[in-house]
């Protein structure tokens, strides 16, 4: 089914438990404009409200980009001075926040260029597959323009801080098989293969018991966070609530009789 948005930018689709979301600016390698990630907000709340969406994807229309950084081209327009700057921030975090406070497994197909605001994006997932011969980067120190705290500290988090300083201070572009030894990305896939094979990962984790794996990413999502005592709090909530679920009677019964179970998430 497809959802109807207020920019054809962005494309939303679900196919049974899988929500898939696609950057659909080909002409530009789907840089990143402001009503794009209007676009990004709308979607990822509606996946998060459906508790028939399981797992969602993330893409690049065309093949050839992921997601190829900002649309510089509207810069002068909308991000011309700090003012601006600041405003296009705002705008711009509703969609990041969707990002990041989503509490269902959200996964980045990344195909061709994965750069600045690209790899920005891609670090939010929660797994990153990748073909072969995808570029990733952060370009900003050839631009002039700052980068906020919380992605940085996310890319330092996932790849070490020697690494991210690397990957800033020089702006230059990693192959696949070096995003793949930083921890950028899980698995490296051929082109032909790869739509199957995350395809089949994510109905693999549709299968699952959602309440766990909600769990489970918060406590992960609390441990990045440096063990928030809130998050934490919120984390031993949502495993007493595994406890107490309809779901964990079910996983009992199903491996007493040696059958898959059946999750309805309750």
């Amino acid at each position: 089914m497809n959802l109807k948005l207020n920019t054809d930018r962005m494309l939303a689709h679900t196919e049974g438990p899988i929500g898939y979301m696609t950057f659909n600016n080909p002409p530009r390698h789907n840089a990143l404009s402001l009503e794009m990630w209007a676009g990004i907000a709308d979607i990822i709340e509606h996946f998060e409200a459906n508790p028939d969406i399981r797992v969602v994807v993330m893409s690049g229309a065309g093949g050839k980009a992921f997601v190829s950084g900002a649309d510089i081209s509207e810069f002068n327009k909308v991000r011309g001075n700090a003012a601006q700057a600041e405003t296009y921030g705002q705008a711009s975090a509703r969609g990041s926040r969707a990002l990041t406070t989503m509490t269902k497994p959200l996964i980045a197909k990344i195909t061709g260029y994965c750069i600045g605001g690209g790899l920005a994006t891609a670090l939010q997932a929660d797994v990153r597959f990748a073909t072969p011969d995808s570029t990733f980067g952060i370009p900003a120190a050839k631009l002039g323009l700052g980068y906020d705290y919380e992605g940085l500290a996310k890319l330092s988090r996932i790849c070490g801080p020697a690494r991210a300083r690397d990957i800033l201070f020089s702006a230059r572009f990693l192959t696949t098989e070096e995003a793949y030894d930083a921890g950028i990305v899980q698995f490296v896939v051929e082109r032909d293969e790869i739509d199957a094979e995350v395809r089949e990962y994510c109905e693999r984790i549709g299968g699952n018991a959602p309440l766990t794996i909600k769990a489970a990413k918060a406590a992960v999502n609390a441990y990045e966070n440096g063990g928030n005592a809130e998050e934490v709090r919120a984390v031993r909530t949502l495993v007493r609530d595994c406890f107490d679920s309809s779901d964990y009677k079910e996983g009992r019964n199903a491996f007493a009789e040696k059958r898959r179970p059946n999750f309805s998430g309750n």
